[in-house]
């Protein structure tokens, strides 16, 4: 964790990360990177492996400026992910589809964050532990102390990574169509939004002797 980053602090553009295609829709406050991180659940990990690249979602949790990722130590895309190489780091969320008047302005309303960096691997027992905790806590809130805490063979068979967050791009687009002056003219299709909303559904369980935990009945829909 960056010490100095704060979630009122901006964004610090670099080349790579720099949003040039619809500018206007770039976010330069760190606090809506973490916004949008924190409501996420699944992200996309990008590496090169074998010189080829590759593409995988993968769960992740947040802890201030540093993201976790995991998975088993036998994960050739954590292993190299691990080597010291750049990686990049894609998290989305589609809040609605844009209908124009003409097919050609259709669109998405999102809200999307893209990180660059170096994933460094997480050693310690303590550390890794943390890490794990990060992620577990960001998934299923609530769930570290309600379930068996990872061993210690657990936790060597898991490679945990950090990646910084100083290096980070935020894009986002809201509102209705964008269509031509002669196309509102003639207004002869439906325009509007369509909203996408992800809800939780009731639990189901697989313990009936017990009851679903608070932590868990809180979040059904």
């Amino acid at each position: 964790m960056n010490p100095n980053s704060t979630g009122t602090a901006p964004l610090s553009p670099t080349e790579r990360s720099t949003i040039r295609r619809g500018a206007k829709r770039a976010v330069a406050e760190r606090d809506a990177l973490w916004a949008l991180l924190d409501a996420g659940l699944v992200c996309h990990l990008s590496t090169v492996v074998g010189g080829a690249p590759l593409v995988l979602p993968t769960g992740y949790g947040r802890d201030g400026d540093t993201l976790y990722l995991h998975g088993s130590t036998g994960a050739l895309s954590l292993r190299t992910a691990a080597q010291g190489i750049e990686v990049c780091v894609a998290v989305t969320h589609v809040d609605g589809i844009v209908y124009s008047r003409s097919a050609f302005h259709h669109s998405m309303n999102y809200r999307s964050a893209v990180i660059h960096g170096t994933a460094v691997v997480v050693t310690g027992a303590e550390q890794k532990t943390h890490g794990l905790r990060v992620l577990t806590e960001h998934l299923a809130p609530g769930s570290w102390e309600h379930s068996r805490q990872p061993n210690k063979k657990e936790v060597a068979a898991t490679t945990v990574l950090a990646l910084d967050l100083t290096e980070a791009a935020v894009k986002t687009r809201t509102g209705g169509p964008n269509d031509d002056e002669e196309d509102i003219a003639a207004d002869t299709a439906w325009a509007g939004v369509l909203p996408l909303r992800t809800v939780w559904g009731e639990p189901e369980p697989q313990t009936a002797h017990i009851a679903v935990p608070p932590h868990i009945a809180g979040r059904a829909g």
